[in-house]
């Protein structure tokens, strides 16, 4: 006897604009793409769109190029810089562009006021604005104030402002999308549930890839707590990290070993061992002006932040620490020839903002040492960094240095041959900037290795 199957019903497709296709537009657009809705991205540079378009990355994220290619050949997802063709008949408008720090730390809305006044124009009734970018807490209602002042002429135009911070790690973007932790969103009930709707297929893993064992939370808050949580995790994580490096600090005025009490300090479930990375601390986009913004807001509200600002100071810190060890090692930096491996301020990424190892590298270049540098995808610096030699190579970034710095992790300065180094080399110093170095693979290749905390 036939039996009668109930198919899962397909999930619904929503028309999406996605308004920047920076970092996280681009990841934005494509994922949202891949999971069936059709999506829209819109730049106002008609470069990056036309690029975005041939399927081709602004930046480097691993994964995102396929992914992309792959969406694009669908018909679901197209890049424009013409706001009436990304915006027509959008049920949801993501709102996905850059908020820098201003001279006082706090954000710069500047791009976000202007994204949201240009949408009014081309907004279709009952259009969810859903914010992805780092904001104020407050933002929201602002949000809504801009966008109503701007359809002064069609005051009966209803439309709905959700917050949805977004927690891409640079690297791991396509991954922390799809399979994330948790998806936050802040705004009315029915609202949420409307945009809650679009990430269906994650929440449950029914888009193809998806991951039984994976079953991201979904957490509903008011608008003005979803932009603080945002705000909140990168400013504990950031601590996390500056807390290491105080440890570290006191390890070594006290001859104890970081890399065997933070891993003990980790192994207890209420604390972890992710972040607990002793070196030349944090850098990025994020934290630092999350932090920054944090501390601002805090200020205009007569409070001060005195953990968030200690956070920095220890940051600051630990990038002068990298420089005093060289010193105290070399004596003199003037005419010393240091190499350095790693220029982005992570693996798996390209980016280059605020990164350690520009900062100690104007630090060497200031006190007169002669640099090179290696990363393996870094092709070019900005024109402040003419005096460091960019190099093809570990070995040819080491060739008659003085000593070598580990700035950046990337998985292959792991497999550095320590007698390969010490043949090129003039000096025999390598100070490990992340603590990251197989220490057993150095023992009797003629090279010192330094780290932090040990």
């Amino acid at each position: 006897m036939r039996q009668n199957v109930q198919r899962k019903p397909e999930p619904a497709r929503r028309k999406v604009a996605v308004i920047g296709t920076g970092y996280v537009g681009a990841v934005t657009s494509t994922c949202l793409a891949s999971l069936g809705h059709t999506v829209c991205g819109l730049d106002t540079d008609s470069t990056r769109a036309g690029q975005l378009n041939n399927g081709q990355t602004p930046f480097h994220e691993p994964g995102l190029p396929e992914i992309l290619k792959s969406t694009l050949s669908t018909g679901r997802l197209r890049f424009t810089d013409c706001h009436a063709e990304a915006l027509s008949d959008a049920e949801f408008v993501f709102l996905c562009v850059g908020t820098p720090p201003g001279p006082d730390g706090a954000p710069d809305l500047t791009q976000l006021e202007s994204a949201i006044q240009s949408l009014a124009p081309h907004l279709s009734a009952n259009a969810v604005i859903v914010n992805k970018s780092t904001v104020p807490v407050g933002s929201g209602n602002w949000t809504r104030t801009i966008l109503e002042d701007a359809l002064e002429g069609n005051r009966q135009l209803t439309f709905h402002v959700v917050s949805n911070p977004e927690f891409l790690r640079e690297g791991c973007a396509i991954e922390d999308f799809l399979y994330p932790d948790r998806i936050v969103l802040g705004g009315a009930p029915s609202d949420v549930s409307r945009v809650a709707e679009l990430y269906q297929p994650v929440l449950d893993q029914s888009f193809h890839g998806g991951r039984r064992g994976v079953k991201p939370s979904l957490i509903t808050t008011e608008l003005a707590s979803a932009e603080m949580i945002k705000y909140a995790a990168n400013a504990f994580l950031a601590t996390k990290i500056s807390f290491a490096n105080e440890m570290a600090q006191l390890c070594e005025l006290f001859g104890a070993d970081v890399r065997e009490v933070l891993p003990a300090i980790g192994a207890d479930h209420r604390v972890g061992n992710a972040f607990l990375n002793p070196g030349v601390g944090w850098g990025g986009s994020c934290f630092g002006k999350d932090v920054a913004a944090l501390i601002s807001t805090g200020q205009e509200y007569g409070y001060t932040s005195s953990m968030l600002q200690s956070t920095v100071e220890i940051n600051k810190l630990q990038r002068a620490s990298a420089i005093r060890k060289l010193q105290r090692e070399l004596h003199i930096l003037k005419g010393r020839r240091i190499a350095l491996l790693g220029l982005t301020f992570k693996p798996g990424t390209d980016d280059l903002r605020d990164a350690p190892a520009l900062d100690i590298a104007r630090r060497l270049l200031a006190a007169g040492a002669v640099v090179s540098a290696f990363d393996p995808v870094v092709k070019v610096l900005p024109d402040e960094y003419a005096g460091v030699r960019l190099t093809p190579d570990v070995y040819d970034a080491a060739d008659r240095a003085d000593a070598v710095v580990v700035v950046t992790e990337w998985p292959e300065f792991r497999q550095i041959d320590p007698h390969g180094l010490r043949r090129v080399m003039r000096g025999d110093l390598i100070l490990d900037g992340r603590n990251c170095l197989p220490e057993d693979s150095f023992i009797g290749s003629g090279l010192r290795l330094i780290g932090f905390g040990w």
